[in-house]
């Protein structure tokens, strides 16, 4: 993992949000302004997960700002090319997946992920309506 796809946060900030925070989260994400549940799939077990994210759209883009690096439901995304997202009341399939450097936001994506992409890189999927198969 290179220096710009670092993990921002300390280990036990890891831990305790995985643990405590991200089950509660999860359940209320796809209802509030600013958070997506992701539903991904491992990349060597198969199990399916969903991993709750600040996620911002635009256009036919879902962002996500990189603060944790690059976390297994973003390798997972990235390996199958495509995931699941619940977002706004609505599920949309994420395609396309990729990882934008850090500084090099898209000038189409919104504000907030032009200012989180200042200092951290950004996951971009494109959205098609539906849901995963």
């Amino acid at each position: 993992m290179s220096t710009v796809e670092r993990n921002y946060f300390p280990a036990w900030f890891d831990r305790i949000q995985s643990k405590y925070m991200n089950p509660v989260v999860r359940r209320i994400a796809p209802y509030l302004p600013g958070f997506a549940v992701i539903g991904h799939q491992g990349r060597k077990s198969g199990k399916v997960y969903s991993t709750p994210v600040n996620a911002f759209r635009a256009g036919g883009s879902l962002y996500v700002a990189m603060g944790h690096g690059r976390t297994d439901w973003i390798r997972n995304t990235l390996a199958a090319g495509e995931a699941d997202a619940h977002y706004a009341f609505r599920r949309f399939r994420l395609v396309n997946p990729r990882v934008v450097a850090r500084g090099e936001a898209p000038t189409d994506a919104p504000l907030v992920a032009r200012l989180a992409a200042r200092s951290l890189p950004l996951f971009v999927a494109d959205l098609e309506a539906g849901g995963i198969k």
